[in-house]
């Protein structure tokens, strides 16, 4: 499978242009989305009184951009991939001024609320991976996915670290401290609606399209009809979507509870925000040599390392004390490495080995998964270190990073039944 080539339109200088715009936008939106990440548990109990709610904020976004990642790329399937990554961000921003309204009438409702809709956020965050490979070459298409993913760096490193900062806002805006980070979010997350809104024209899912002579309406039948035959059909994507979903869970679960566990030792929130940061660098920093692996080695290849690094970083994790350690900090930025080397991987396959008419469909059913996955993770977390503590979380986890080695071992074998499909 080749990407698209018409006489008359210069496609890799599309191809450049929307991976140019993507990475402002991630750049942006992602300080906007990780901004409450490190407060957001907290807020939850105080808010609840209850530390088995704390984790209730971060699954409400999970669940919210669950579903929001299935609605939107229906959206795309129709308008194209401008119009759901805007409209995701635009909802987000209104979702994190929910929940500064939260924080200042004290509502866990209107919290959880808020939470959901700031999930689209985080939908249109993780959409737009898949946007890169749109008219990407296919010995290229995993490095220019990973090259979005790695843009997402320099908005979520800085954004947990501004956590001083936007304390002083809430200060200047009589609001509580937790909620600063949102608001400060909402403002973040408008301008990179804006930068996509302005600058990703043509729209690469409907060049692509029109390159391969495709209609640019979504095709005959159910979404979920497609999804279903896609899956049956070529096992390697339902190998790929498992893995996807099962890594995930395993970061949600330990990262949204790890503040927690620190807070308990005595750390300080300025602290927990550096923990935090490492962490979403170790997603995000690497993710253009995770490509070039992925592009050089396989995907299933990738995938399998990534639930080894996975396993790694939960040893490290279970075995920290509480408060601030090096355990902590080497736990974490591994468990953001595996994530990254697993989603890389597990996107890219999805990418190349769905049809185009069913491309916007199997993505937006594989993220549905991936964050309803996560979000009874998130869910049962708060749980599980209530009752059983935090080394037993990542004893739990463990389970799902060995599912996402066995996963990439069902892919390296059905993949190459479709190696035809991959260029």
């Amino acid at each position: 499978m080749t990407a698209p080539s018409v006489p008359g339109l210069d496609v890799a200088a599309v191809q450049r242009r929307t991976v140019r715009t993507l990475v402002a936008g991630q750049a942006v939106g992602a300080m906007g989305i990780t901004l409450g990440i490190a407060t957001a548990s907290l807020l939850a109990r105080d808010i609840s009184g209850s530390e088995k709610q704390a984790g209730l904020a971060q699954t409400g976004q999970v669940l919210g951009a669950a579903i929001a990642s299935y609605l939107l790329a229906r959206l795309m399937a129709r308008r194209g991939r401008r119009m759901g990554l805007v409209t995701g961000l635009l909802l987000g921003a209104s979702g994190a001024v929910l929940c500064v309204v939260a924080g200042v009438v004290g509502s866990m409702v209107v919290l959880l609320v808020g939470a959901c809709l700031l999930g689209s956020a985080t939908a249109a965050n993780s959409a737009a991976r898949y946007a890169a490979t749109d008219l990407a070459e296919p010995h290229r298409r995993a490095q220019a996915l990973s090259v979005v993913v790695w843009a997402t760096t320099i908005g979520a490193v800085a954004g947990p670290n501004l956590t001083g900062l936007s304390a002083w806002i809430a200060r200047q805006l009589a609001i509580p401290e937790l909620t600063g980070p949102f608001a400060l979010g909402s403002v973040a997350m408008l301008l990179a609606a804006g930068v996509l809104a302005i600058f990703l024209r043509p729209d690469p899912l409907l060049t692509a399209r029109e390159q391969a002579g495709t209609s640019l309406q979504p095709p005959l039948g159910t979404s979920w009809g497609r999804v279903r035959a896609v899956v049956r059909e070529r096992p390697a994507v339902a190998a790929a979507v498992v893995g996807l979903a099962l890594a995930h869970a395993v970061m949600v679960a330990v990262m949204v509870m790890t503040p927690l566990h620190m807070e308990h030792g005595g750390a300080e929130l300025r602290v927990i925000g550096v923990v935090i940061s490492i962490h979403v660098l170790g997603m995000f920093a690497f993710s253009p040599l995770v490509g070039m692996a992925a592009d050089r080695l396989g995907r299933p290849a990738v995938l399998g390392a990534g639930a080894g690094v996975l396993l790694v970083s939960l040893v490290m994790c279970g075995s920290a004390p509480e408060g601030s350690s090096w355990q902590i900090f080497v736990g974490l930025f591994l468990l953001g490495l595996g994530w990254s080397f697993a989603t890389v991987a597990a996107s890219t396959l999805l990418s190349e080995l769905t049809p185009l008419e069913a491309r916007t469909d199997v993505q937006g059913g594989a993220d549905l998964v991936m964050g309803l996955t996560a979000a009874v993770g998130g869910g049962v977390s708060g749980v599980v270190v209530g009752s059983l503590g935090y080394p037993a979380l990542n004893v739990l986890s463990a389970v799902f990073a060995v599912g996402v080695g066995l996963a990439a071992w069902v892919a390296g074998r059905a993949g190459s039944r479709h190696a035809d499909l991959v260029g």
